[in-house]
């Protein structure tokens, strides 16, 4: 591609991004002015309730849908400057995309083997079948290299979702619901193969579920409420260093710290849940500054 990379060294760099799907009667507003930035090597999850915009965020990174407006950049490249040609390219080369359902991932007619292989249209025939199997092996399933989608579980299936999506060395691997078809387990043992591949590998993993499970495994969590980022979650760093005792066992809030995000116009959102706690059942607040503090407190605590 000829196109002008970016100076930053993120990952993916949105700013205030808008998307609009129109029909013929309306118009919904699926992301309002979104702003968000992901590091190179990291490993992230966006979540949100159904409807928040998270999987239209995906699409949009992923290339599969283009934006209304704003700013998007993902490898130092403007996604908004691609023409068709170049965004075929950019999604052969650029990102790797791991689906919930595992028939988007593999072809039930081809082995574990030859589905991983598939992707690398230009490597010669020795060259894809040694980088396939050393992809299998990284996510534990060289064993299983000659098997076909139906002999496999459904955690199977998704871990050579993973080798396929790595096929071309993406830079960043992108994965909506990974865990949605899975139990709780085996769920975590898929997550445990995307960390490897952040490890070993460098690439940046962005990971969108609804499932707040998986705060606990990665370090930072953004939350998306009505197109916008409302709040993150960073792992605490008594935590970073022993994810695998991690179990669902301990609470959301002991591994992580969460934050409220201040948008470019300097509104938060507020976490429903926090809200109802305070008492702030209406849409106005009473706002106090102490000793460098801003104080929100619900209207009837001023009450006498």
């Amino acid at each position: 591609m000829s196109e002008v990379k970016e100076a930053a060294p993120k990952a993916i760099v949105c700013e205030n991004l808008v998307k609009i799907y129109k029909t013929a009667d309306s118009e919904v507003l699926a992301l309002q002015g979104l702003d968000l930035a992901v590091e190179r090597g990291e490993i992230m999850a966006i979540i949100g309730n159904s409807g928040s915009g998270k999987s239209t965020l995906l699409n949009m990174i992923g290339g599969l849908d283009r934006p209304s407006a704003g700013k998007l950049w993902v490898d130092g490249l403007d996604l908004f400057k691609l023409d068709e040609k170049q965004l075929v390219d950019y999604k052969r080369k650029t990102v790797g995309f791991v689906w919930q359902n595992n028939g988007r991932n593999l072809l039930p007619f081809l082995t574990v083997w030859q589905n991983v292989q598939l992707p690398m249209l230009l490597k010669r025939d020795s060259a894809k079948k040694s980088a396939a199997l050393d992809l299998l092996a990284l996510v534990g399933m060289e064993h299983k290299r000659n098997s076909r989608l139906l002999q496999l579980s459904g955690g199977e299936q998704q871990r050579v979702a993973i080798a396929i999506a790595l096929a071309n060395n993406p830079t960043v691997l992108l994965a909506d619901e990974p865990t949605g078809s899975v139990d709780v387990k085996t769920g975590e043992n898929v997550l445990n193969v995307f960390r490897q591949v952040n490890k070993e590998l460098g690439t940046t993993v962005v990971i969108v579920t609804h499932d707040r499970q998986l705060a606990k495994k990665v370090n930072r969590v953004v939350s998306i409420r009505d197109g916008k980022i409302a709040s993150e979650r960073l792992m605490k760093e008594s935590y970073r260093d022993r994810l695998s005792e991690i179990t669902s066992l301990i609470e959301e809030e002991k591994v992580q710290d969460e934050f409220v995000v201040i948008d470019r116009a300097g509104r938060i959102q507020l976490p429903r849940d926090a809200l109802e706690r305070i008492g702030a059942t209406d849409s106005k607040m009473i706002m106090e500054v102490e000793d460098n503090r801003i104080v929100l407190k619900g209207t009837n605590q001023n009450e006498e």
